[in-house]
């Protein structure tokens, strides 16, 4: 797997996982603060959307996961 790809696995699963910690319906519901969780990761999508930078796939590379396409 490439590092692009992780890093979008990565912040799905962490939206996912806010939503079911922060929505009140949700049966894992613990607390609506969760929910901000959620807000930083789409800000960061939005932000390496713009600047074409992202930390986490910065961290993966050095890591030695390939980049690329």
């Amino acid at each position: 797997m490439k590092s692009w790809q992780i890093v979008r696995i990565v912040a799905a699963c962490m939206i996912l996982l806010s939503l079911l910690l922060g929505v009140p319906g949700s049966p894992l519901f613990h607390a609506q603060a969760w929910l901000a969780l959620s807000a930083f990761v789409a800000l960061n999508l939005l932000q390496s959307g713009f600047s074409r930078w992202c930390l986490m796939e910065s961290l993966l590379r050095r890591l030695g996961v390939r980049g690329g396409c």
